[in-house]
C-alpha cells in the first residue's frame, strides 16, 4: 500500500526560493543581491519587522545565493545540490536556532564553539529567530564572536522587536527593516496562489482572506487553507463593515446589534474591535490621503462612510477603540467595553469631552450646508446694529461723561446728557442717504440735542476727544463754535467724519462749519487742542442709576476718630 502524502500549508508548499518571488520587500531583496552579486556580504545582518513579512525566507534566500554553485546576477539557481539541499532543510551550511526555546548562554557557548568548524560550502550561515528572546547572559556571550566571526561566517538574526535586542548586537550588524504588504500586494499574492494550487475559491473568498491578512503573507495564507479547506472564512460576516455603517448614520442600537451578531457566531470581542480599529484607520486614510490607504478590492463604500463621519468623528472613534481595546486586557466582560465605546462614539451628546464637542459641531455644519459632507462658512462679522432714533422708546437712559452746548444762548455752560455708545447710530462705513438739495438745514436747537444724543457718541475716539470741547451757534447755516484757533484747525481735519455722522442721523445731507468763538471757552472742553493725541479715549459712564452716592466728608476730629475705631462711643465729660 503506498504512503499517503503529507498535506504541505500553503505558506510553506508556496515559499519562495529566489529574490524575484519575495513580494514588497523591493527594497531588501535588491539589497542583498547586490551584495551578493558583488561580493560585498556584509558578517552579520539583523532583519526585523512584523510577522509574516519574509525575515526567515530572506534569510534563508541569503544562504542559498551565497552557496550556489551557479549563482545568476546574485540569483541562485534553486537546480544544484547546494540550493535542494538548503530548500530541503538538510543542509550543513545552514544552522537555524530559536533563540525563544534556546535562550540560555550554554546554547550561545555550544555555537560559539562550533562556529570555527568547517562545512562543504563555502559559506556557515547562523539563523537566529527571534534574537531578541536571547537573555543577557547569552547576548554577553555572543557579541565577541559577532563582532569578528570566522572569514567563513555569516549571522543573520531576526526579530519581531528589535527595541528589545541590546543596542550592542545592532551595532555589529547590518539592520534591514520589513514592513507590511500593501493591499494589493496582498490580494495578488493570495490570487496568484489560489490559480497554482488549482483551489477553486471564489473571489469574494480571496479578497476575505486577504483581508484577514493585515498585511501579512503568511496570516493571509493561512486563511486561504481556511477557505479551501471550508468555502469561506467561518467568522467573516463583516462585522467591522456592518458596525462602520452604524457609525456613519449614526445609529448606536445597529452597532450593538451587529457586536452581539458577531459574538453570537463565535467572534472574539478583541478581534471585532482590533478589525474595526483598522478600518477606522483606513476609512481616515482614505478621507485624508487615499494614496496611502491600503484597502483590499472596491473602495468605494469605505469612501462613503468615511465621508459621511467626517475627520472629528473618525479621529474620536479611533481613539474609543482604541482605549477599549486597552481595557479589555483587565476587564471583567471584554464586550462591555466595546459595546461602551461604540455607544460613546454614536451618541456624542452622551461624551462631554472637547473631541465629541467638537465633532457635534462638525454634524450640524455639514447638516447646515446641505448634508453633502461641507461645511457651512462661518460668517466673518456680525451685521451692524439697527440705528435708533431720540424717540425710541427701547433706547437705554442717557448716561454722563460727555458735556454739550446749552439749548439756550443764554445759559452757557448748562451740560446735556448724551445717550451711551450702544445707543449710537450705524458705524461710519454705513452709506450716506441720498442727498435731497430741497431740504432744510436742522435748525441750532436740533443739532444740539442730536449731538447730546447719539451723534458725538457714534464718533471715532479722536473725532469724540476734539469736538467735545464745542458747541452749535445760531448762524443760517449748521455751525459748530470752537475757543480758538488751534483747535479749530485741529478739529477741521476730522470733518468730513462729523458731517458723515450727523447726514445720516437727520437723513439728509449736513455741511458743517467751524468757526472761532468766546461763547464756546465757557464749555467743559476737556484737554486743551496741545494735549489731544489720536489714542484718547473717552470713558463713558455707566447708567445714571448704576451710580451711588459718595460718602458724606469728615471734617472734625472726633468724627475722623469715630470713623478710624468702628464701634466706639464718644462720651461727654
Amino acid at each position: 500500500m503506498a504512503e499517503q502524502e503529507t498535506y504541505q500549508s500553503l505558506y510553506r508548499r508556496f515559499r519562495p526560493q529566489r529574490w524575484s518571488e519575495v513580494r514588497g520587500q523591493d527594497h531588501i531583496t535588491a539589497a542583498l543581491r547586490n551584495a551578493v552579486r558583488d561580493d560585498r556580504v556584509c558578517h552579520a545582518y539583523l532583519f526585523s519587522g512584523p510577522r509574516g513579512t519574509g525575515k526567515t525566507t530572506s534569510a534563508r534566500l541569503l544562504a542559498k545565493a551565497l552557496n550556489c554553485l551557479e549563482p545568476a546576477d546574485g540569483e541562485p539557481c534553486d537546480k544544484c545540490e547546494s540550493c535542494e539541499r538548503i530548500t530541503a532543510g538538510a543542509s550543513l551550511d545552514v544552522q537555524e536556532l530559536d533563540a525563544a526555546s534556546n535562550n540560555g548562554v550554554d546554547a550561545m557557548r555550544d555555537l560559539v564553539s562550533h562556529a570555527a568548524l568547517t562545512t562543504p560550502g563555502r559559506w556557515k550561515v547562523y539563523i537566529i529567530d527571534e534574537v531578541h528572546m536571547l537573555s543577557a547572559a547569552a547576548s554577553n556571550a555572543l557579541l565577541k564572536t559577532l563582532e569578528e566571526p570566522p572569514s567563513h561566517v555569516i549571522f543573520v538574526l531576526a526579530t519581531t522587536d528589535p527595541q528589545k535586542v541590546l543596542r550592542t548586537i545592532v551595532s555589529r550588524t547590518q539592520h534591514y527593516e520589513f514592513r507590511l504588504l500593501a493591499g494589493d500586494v496582498l490580494a495578488g499574492l493570495v490570487r496568484d496562489i489560489a490559480a497554482a494550487a488549482d483551489l477553486g475559491v471564489a473571489p469574494d473568498a480571496l479578497e476575505a482572506a486577504a483581508r484577514r491578512g493585515q498585511g501579512s503573507a503568511r496570516d493571509a495564507l493561512s486563511a486561504l487553507d481556511q477557505v479551501a479547506a471550508g468555502g469561506a472564512l467561518g467568522d467573516e460576516d463583516d462585522a467591522a463593515g456592518e458596525i462602520l455603517d452604524a457609525l456613519a448614520e449614526p445609529d448606536a442600537g445597529a452597532a450593538l446589534i451587529a457586536v452581539a451578531r458577531a459574538l453570537q457566531s463565535g467572534r472574539d470581542p478583541r478581534r471585532v474591535a482590533e478589525e474595526l480599529l483598522d478600518l477606522l484607520r483606513q476609512a481616515f486614510l482614505v478621507l485624508m490621503a487615499p494614496e496611502l490607504a491600503q484597502v483590499v478590492g472596491d473602495q468605494t463604500r469605505l469612501a462613503a462612510q468615511a465621508k459621511k463621519i467626517g475627520p472629528p468623528g473618525i479621529t474620536r472613534a479611533l481613539e474609543a477603540i482604541g482605549d477599549a481595546v486597552t481595557s479589555m486586557k483587565e476587564a471583567a466582560d471584554a464586550r462591555i467595553a466595546l459595546e461602551t465605546a461604540l455607544v460613546r462614539v454614536t451618541r456624542a451628546d452622551l461624551d462631554i469631552s472637547p473631541a465629541a464637542l467638537l465633532e457635534r459641531l462638525d454634524r450640524l455644519e455639514r447638516q447646515l450646508a446641505g448634508g453633502q459632507g461641507e461645511r457651512a462658512p462661518r460668517e466673518s462679522t456680525p451685521p451692524p446694529p439697527a440705528p435708533r432714533t431720540p424717540a425710541d422708546p427701547a433706547a437705554p437712559r442717557p448716561s454722563l461723561g460727555v458735556a454739550t452746548a446749552p439749548r439756550a444762548a443764554n445759559a452757557p455752560g448748562t451740560a446735556a446728557p448724551t445717550a451711551p455708545p450702544a445707543a449710537a447710530a450705524t458705524s461710519p462705513a454705513a452709506a450716506t442717504p441720498p442727498a435731497d438739495t430741497n431740504a432744510a438745514p436742522p435748525t441750532r436747537d436740533e443739532l444740539t440735542l442730536a449731538w447730546g444724543d447719539a451723534v458725538l457718541a457714534s464718533l471715532g475716539n479722536t473725532a469724540r476727544a476734539r469736538y467735545r470741547g464745542g458747541r452749535f451757534v445760531d448762524a443760517p447755516m449748521p455751525t459748530f463754535a470752537l475757543p480758538s484757533e488751534i483747535h479749530r484747525a485741529r478739529c477741521d481735519e476730522l470733518r468730513v467724519e462729523v458731517e458723515q455722522a450727523l447726514s445720516r442721523h437727520f437723513g439728509r445731507p449736513v455741511r458743517l462749519a467751524l468757526t472761532v468763538g468766546s461763547d464756546a471757552a465757557t464749555v467743559d472742553k476737556g484737554p486743551t487742542p496741545t494735549e489731544l493725541r489720536p489714542e484718547d479715549v473717552i470713558e463713558e459712564v455707566g447708567d445714571v442709576g448704576d451710580l451711588e452716592d459718595a460718602p458724606p466728608a469728615v471734617t472734625s476730629a472726633s468724627a475722623r476718630l469715630l470713623e478710624a475705631f468702628p464701634g466706639a462711643v464718644e462720651e461727654s465729660t
